[in-house]
């Protein structure tokens, strides 16, 4: 058996950034299969900082968030947006809380493309941490926003190309 046959490095290695979707409605208990995978991400001294917030395709507070983006278009796309915080009173190291919370982006994103969905890291929209904050009504002395998740059934095949390995190894194995 190859090492790409398994399913867990398969899904890692077929996983894109997808930033067109179709409107269909995302199943909850889908939504809650990635919440459960971002959960269970590592973080330094098991302190789990993260804290999500979904953002469905009704919610009000939809457009005042994607005003806080040049990628306005992929938010109001989506069918679901899921912000993901870090509660300030949690941390207890910025390098490996921000970390940890990359690893938790990064289980959900994985998790949305196992589900046969399609899922972007917006990390732009950190730029403006206040405008942000106050389009999710979160309080900035509390919450420390590290990304928004626009997710969605896919509209699009997702593409990318990576760098040969030989060029990232700093020393030969």
């Amino acid at each position: 058996m190859s090492r790409t046959d398994n399913p867990v490095i398969r899904a890692l290695l077929e996983r894109r950034s997808i930033r067109k979707f179709t409107g269909q409605p995302v199943d909850r208990q889908d939504i809650l299969a990635i919440l459960e995978a971002g959960r269970w991400a590592p973080s330094g001294l098991n302190n789990q900082p993260w804290r999500f917030l979904v953002i469905n395709v009704d919610d009000p507070r939809r457009t005042p968030l994607a005003e806080c983006t040049k990628y306005a278009h992929i938010i109001r796309a989506s069918t679901v947006c899921i912000a993901v915080t870090l509660e300030k009173d949690a941390m207890y190291s910025e390098m490996k809380d921000h970390q940890g919370a990359g690893a938790c982006i990064q289980n959900m994103l994985v998790a949305a493309h196992a589900l046969g969905l399609g899922a972007v890291w917006i990390g732009q929209i950190v730029n403006d941490q206040a405008a942000a904050l106050a389009a999710l009504g979160l309080d900035p002395d509390s919450h420390e926003l590290q990304a928004v998740i626009a997710l969605g059934h896919p509209d699009q095949e997702g593409g990318s190309t990576r760098k040969p390995l030989s060029e990232l190894l700093l020393e030969e194995i």
